[in-house]
């Protein structure tokens, strides 16, 4: 009989084995330009991944998410699971990564979308964010499945559109249909890159809102025969700074958020567009002389655990009211665009217990448990799926995501994997952890 320290010896070496194999496979996902928005070339990589999982002996659906946001007849919103069963019945151990990454941005040296191999790191957009982690998880499975052929249970593995802007084309969807239903799935680890020791219990949540002031338009050369809705949007940043932020700076979470700044409570100005629409790329006429008579800001406000989601919303509200009280003609609208509670999964968990076992056994050292300070695909399944033994664990370096020259390392990709594969022996060979009911 094989000892429980031999088999995790050969999913190591089986993982290292496939170096070359994990390489390639990352380089083909980031050759792949996802772009969201607008949410391209979504069928074009789950092919690729359904050809790839077919391969290893998954089966595997394609589904598109109609009529969810964002799914049209140019850019439809397709996902894939693949699931392998075993040869009898156990729990399931769900791998989920998101497709889609986001704008290149400015600033790059190498190929946003070549995948080139330089100095043991892999460069591309979305390669930390988190198609390492999609190509970690895939190669995980396939090494488990050459060592432990015999297992209980069940092993999926989903990529999913739309996480960038709020997964709904996505995981929600999933969600929605049944995917990660507790009797179904047990176990969930998202792989995004909140770096390989780590394991992430949760995120905080997020209020996204737009304010609309308003004015009165005029001729430019004589503004005071107008009102500036820009002035008047203007008095709402001076309140935010005066304020806003300080109260902010001053409550923090017991959460273990990363990074440091991360434990207060935050805003961002996402955007602020007053008076006309700019023009064309190709334009170069100058712009009308008119008042604006309408300035609208996006703001971005992510809260903590110990904070109440009514109060984050009447806290704007004051804020608005006060500037209305305090300046003539100041009127405004205020829309809420989307609300995510705070999720945390508890560390008695089997899925935290059985992964912190497996980085202790690959890193001789014990995990570090951490809270995304953005959110991720974990509120869908917590929400909507009520499954709640579900946490994010991957390779990169959280602050590479979104960023130029974002790179993964090889080497945190096979020790990610690493763990990944001695996570399925403790679930589907050994039995520790079982979650019969998931929640």
């Amino acid at each position: 009989m094989v000892s429980d320290t031999d088999l995790g010896q050969r999913l190591s070496k089986a993982v290292l084995a496939r170096r070359d194999d994990l390489i390639a496979l990352t380089g083909d996902l980031i050759r792949i330009p996802t772009l969201n928005p607008p949410g391209e070339n979504y069928r074009e990589i789950c092919d690729y991944l359904d050809r790839r999982l077919l391969k290893s002996g998954f089966d595997t659906r394609l589904i598109r998410a109609k009529d969810t946001p964002g799914d049209s007849e140019k850019y439809p919103r397709w996902n894939i699971v693949a699931r392998r069963e075993g040869t009898r019945s156990g729990d399931c151990v769900h791998f989920n990564s998101h497709i889609d990454v986001v704008d290149v941005g400015k600033g790059w040296t190498t190929d946003p979308f070549g995948g080139a191999l330089i100095d043991g790191k892999i460069y591309g957009r979305g390669a930390c964010d988190m198609k390492g982690g999609l190509a970690a998880s895939i190669i995980a499975a396939e090494a488990f499945l050459q060592v432990c052929p015999d297992f209980a249970g069940a092993i999926e593995i989903s990529g999913t559109g739309d996480e960038e802007s709020g997964g709904f084309g996505g995981v929600a969807y999933l969600a929605e249909q049944g995917y990660f239903d507790p009797k179904r799935v047990q176990h969930v680890i998202i792989p995004e890159p909140l770096n390989k020791d780590r394991i992430c219990l949760g995120h905080r949540g997020v209020w996204w809102a737009e304010i609309e002031t308003h004015g009165e338009i005029a001729h430019g050369s004589m503004p005071f025969l107008g009102d500036c809705a820009v002035r008047h949007m203007g008095a709402v940043v001076r309140e935010m700074e005066d304020s806003l932020f300080p109260a902010l700076a001053r409550k923090r979470t017991d959460m273990p958020v990363v990074p440091e700044g991360a434990k207060q409570s935050t805003l961002n100005i996402n955007s602020i567009h007053g008076g006309q629409a700019e023009g064309e790329a190709d334009f170069t006429g100058l712009p009308s002389p008119c008042v604006p008579d309408s300035c609208r800001m996006v703001i971005d406000r992510r809260f903590l655990i110990e904070e109440d989601i009514d109060e984050v919303q009447e806290e704007i509200r004051s804020l608005l009211e006060k500037v209305r009280e305090g300046r003539e003609n100041f009127s405004y609208d205020m829309r809420e665009m989307h609300r995510v509670l705070p999720t945390m999964t508890e560390k008695s968990a089997p899925i935290v217990q059985t992964v912190a076992k497996a980085i202790a056994e690959t890193f001789g050292r014990e995990a570090e448990y951490v809270v995304s300070p953005g959110t991720y695909d974990q509120k869908h399944i917590d929400r909507i799926g009520r499954l709640k033994n579900c946490i994010a664990y991957g390779p990169g370096i959280l602050d590479l995501a979104h960023k130029p020259d974002e790179y993964v390392g090889v080497d945190d990709m096979i020790q990610s994997a690493q763990v990944m594969g001695r996570s399925l022996i403790s679930l589907l060979v050994q039995g520790d952890g079982a979650a019969t009911n998931g929640e």
